[in-house]
């Protein structure tokens, strides 16, 4: 089927200082005629990162650059490969264009999932104009500073069981198992999390980075890439209506602001020039 949206592809806010935090999941606009063909669930989105902008809401006080994603990532995941190749190969996935929840429900009421020229649509109205404004403005600030660094912003219900045993840890640190960051920076901000009293975390644990993170890092030539996954019930209802808690998310948010200080500590450090 044919796709079109009225709605940009993204928000993008430029910073001072040399990093980009980039939320690919926090949108939940689906266009009228996707919608029409997803179950009542799927109309709801809930699997959105919800929240997230309102939990970094410190991001422009500390000079950094915001790129957001508008749409749902039931229309295309921006954390995909562009082949919609599997991240996590062997393990229970959702696609660049997923057909199906994280509970493993059918998105699409009919069967009516995309076809490969709908797909083809969608990634090049969204995903490639999301991709485009990363690089670019990764660019833009290595270019500036010498050095750049590419925060990817998530949370996650804590109890997946299609995806993983138990409860998920609560501060989910990702450095594509090393690959994205110096290894100095992701100690640094495990010791951070690991001081959050009250909250698990891990590094490199079942989430390790997806596209973004795996694909924009390069620490060698001074680009640093960490994704941070969170568990909802960190700082909201994991639930309908999804709303925000803003005494719970008091108590985490200090911890990843911290986090982000100490990324932008570490590659000033070591700006050229």
């Amino acid at each position: 089927m044919p796709f079109t949206t009225t709605e940009p592809p993204f928000r993008f806010r430029r910073g001072t200082r040399p990093l980009l935090i980039s939320m690919p999941h926090v949108g939940t606009h689906v266009p009228p005629q996707l919608a029409a063909r997803l179950t009542s669930e799927a109309r709801q989105v809930p699997d959105t990162d919800w929240h997230l902008e309102r939990l970094y809401d410190f991001a422009d006080e500390l000079g950094a650059s915001v790129l957001v994603a508008t749409h749902s990532r039931y229309v295309v995941d921006l954390n995909r490969p562009p082949d919609g190749a599997s991240l996590y190969p062997g393990q229970s996935v959702t696609g660049l264009c997923p057909v199906d929840t994280f509970d493993d429900t059918p998105l699409y009421a009919a069967g009516d999932v995309p076809d490969d020229a709908e797909i083809a649509a969608r990634r090049e109205a969204i995903w490639q104009p999301y991709h485009r404004q990363l690089a670019d403005e990764l660019a833009r600030i290595k270019a500036e500073h010498g050095v750049a660094a590419l925060w990817d912003a998530h949370s996650i219900r804590s109890v997946l069981p299609r995806f993983f045993e138990g409860k998920l840890p609560d501060l989910n640190l990702g450095t594509a198992q090393g690959a994205s960051c110096d290894p100095v920076l992701a100690q640094t901000l495990l010791g951070i999390a690991k001081e959050a009293t009250g909250f698990t975390s891990v590094l490199n644990g079942r989430f390790t980075g997806g596209y973004i993170t795996r694909h924009h890092g390069q620490p060698a030539q001074g680009v640093h890439a960490v994704q941070l996954e969170m568990t909802q019930c960190s700082y909201m209802q994991e639930a309908l209506p999804f709303d925000y808690l803003p005494e719970v998310a008091a108590r985490i948010q200090p911890h990843v602001r911290r986090m982000l200080e100490a990324v932008l500590q570490f590659v000033e450090s070591r700006r050229k020039g």
